[in-house]
């Protein structure tokens, strides 16, 4: 096999999650900016997910967010979307949203709103039974805005209580994913703040429970491929959150800020045995001014070229410049494959697996995007927190 044709072949076995929220209306803290024709109940969100699967190929799952994708019957809505042609991925949880959940939510130092909490990342294991899903993905927004408002300790306790309880709940072949964020909305202490807390908490719990790399999660200048690296090494990356940010956590479209830093981080995804279908590949992203199905197509193409220009590092030439310790001919090997234009790669690909060679203008002419602007009329249409 050539390598161009290896190459084509690991592309092929690529799949993408996309978020059910980015279909919805989103904004900043100060507006939410409505569009016409976005979904308004978890079927139309699987429907626009399916128009992006339709036209890249590589994005066959949607993840789901409860309460805000909550129905009477997810074994109908998984039904629904395997019509479409996709199915239901990672269920994430939402303890951040009721009013309860002020001074934490697992964390919380009152047992009551603890149990809640919990009660609530059970019942979504029990939508994972209902929906085939395999991920449950947890990210906390608990923490403390002022020293000596909790005791750090026992909210770590806390912590690890909650989640050994649900994580006995889980499954055969079901997983926990355990996100991070540095800070917001705690300004204090955040009880989940980077990698080494998640993976502390995953390491205790066993072989089910892995850490989840949001790419927009980290502090200016933070060496995300080396916790991506770290983080195989150990056997514990369950997946990704992509998206790009230039200043905090902005959930813009991933590789819009730093391409390099996507490529890096999928070259170590190759290098350390990552690209697997072990490893999440989800978007998380939130299009607020830009038009969200073609913006999340876009974001697929984004990560399918750095994963070809990863996939084109000539691993030998860079392992024998770094032996002999070749500064400038190790980098230059890098940057050869960064700087490779794969397109005219991903089109052939395409075009050889029955797609539009252009996913982009294929959506335009398809009259999808007027279509549903004339028939969602009417009803309410989903957005952040709905």
């Amino acid at each position: 096999m050539t390598e161009l044709a290896a190459v084509k072949a690991a592309l092929k076995t690529q799949a993408i999650e996309t978020p059910s929220w980015a279909y919805g209306n989103s904004g900043t803290r100060f507006k939410v900016f409505a569009q016409q024709g976005v979904p308004r109940d978890p079927r139309e969100k699987l429907d626009d997910a399916a128009k992006v699967h339709e036209f890249t190929g590589a994005a066959p799952t949607v993840a789901l967010h409860i309460p805000w994708d909550r129905v009477d019957d997810y074994a109908a809505l998984a039904a629904h979307a395997e019509e479409r042609g996709v199915r239901i991925g990672a269920i994430n949880s939402n303890t951040f949203q009721d009013d309860d959940y002020r001074l934490g939510s697992i964390c919380h130092p009152e047992a009551g709103v603890r149990r809640k909490a919990v009660d609530h990342l059970l019942e979504c294991v029990d939508i994972m039974d209902a929906t085939g899903s395999r991920d449950l993905k947890l990210w906390f927004a608990d923490g403390t805005n002022y020293p000596g408002q909790d005791d750090l300790r026992s909210r770590q306790d806390r912590l690890a209580e909650g989640l050994a309880e649900v994580y006995e709940r889980l499954g055969e072949g079901q997983r926990m994913l355990l996100e991070y964020k540095l800070f917001e909305p705690a300004f204090y202490a955040t009880d989940v703040p980077d990698w080494g807390t998640a993976y502390a908490h995953c390491l205790k719990l066993g072989e089910k429970a892995q850490v989840v790399v949001d790419t927009g999660h980290h502090a200016p200048g933070t060496n995300i491929e080396f916790i991506v690296a770290t983080l195989l090494r150990e056997e514990k990356l369950g997946g990704f959150d992509f998206n790009s940010r230039f200043y905090a956590d902005d959930d813009l479209m991933v590789g819009a800020a730093d391409p390099f830093q996507l490529f890096r981080i999928m070259y170590e995804v190759i290098r350390g045995g990552g690209y697997t279908s072990e490893t999440a590949f989800m978007l998380d992203q939130c299009h607020n001014i830009e038009a969200k199905i073609p913006a999340i197509i876009r974001s697929v193409m984004n990560v399918q070229e750095a994963t070809a220009k990863a996939l084109l590092v000539d691993g030998e030439a860079l392992a024998a410049a770094q032996r002999a310790g070749d500064v400038l001919e190790a980098n230059a090997v890098l940057m050869d494959a960064y700087n490779t234009d794969v397109r005219p790669l991903l089109r052939e690909l395409r075009e050889e697996s029955g797609l539009a060679p252009d996913p982009m203008a294929a959506y335009r002419a398809d009259g999808w995007q007027e279509r549903i602007v004339a028939e969602r009329v009417g009803g309410e249409q989903a957005g952040w927190g709905a």
